[in-house]
């Protein structure tokens, strides 16, 4: 899948955002090694912290069904009616940092079709902390899954 098809695929996701407090709306599509993707939808809650945001939306649920190899995000996000560059937030980007390579995952912002931009996970999260930071690799971690 292009950039492009997966931007439109995060567009698309970014109508089922609940969004009523901020009126900030954003989807994400998460493209995984095997070409399936996975959208999520950013969703706020009037207690403010359960809220979560688009892109761990979409890789929890990647997670949950077993998939942990993943290539790219795109992230379509701002005000109902408009779109603009809108970046992972840092929670966002230490969720991805666990399960994506920062020297190779993709994380692609557009405002529109022509206006796409593409950054590594490093790029956005310099000197990062990840599970070899605690003494085990993303390899050892994924033994231990079942």
């Amino acid at each position: 899948m292009n950039d492009k098809k997966l931007m439109e695929t995060a567009v698309k996701a970014r109508e089922y955002s609940y969004s009523p407090y901020s009126n900030f709306r954003v989807g994400a599509a998460l493209l995984c090694a095997d070409g399936s993707v996975y959208t999520g939808c950013n969703m706020e809650n009037a207690a403010y912290t359960p809220g979560i945001c688009a892109e761990r939306t979409a890789v929890y649920k990647a997670v949950s069904e077993g998939k942990r190899d993943f290539l790219a995000i795109a992230i379509a996000g701002g005000p109902a009616g408009i779109l603009e560059l809108t970046a992972p937030c840092g929670v966002c980007r230490q969720v991805m940092r666990e399960f994506c390579d920062p020297d190779s995952f993709r994380i692609i912002l557009g405002t529109g079709e022509e206006d796409l931009r593409s950054y590594l996970l490093k790029e956005l999260l310099p000197l990062s902390f990840g599970p070899e930071n605690l003494g085990r690799t993303t390899a050892e971690k994924e033994d231990e899954t079942p």
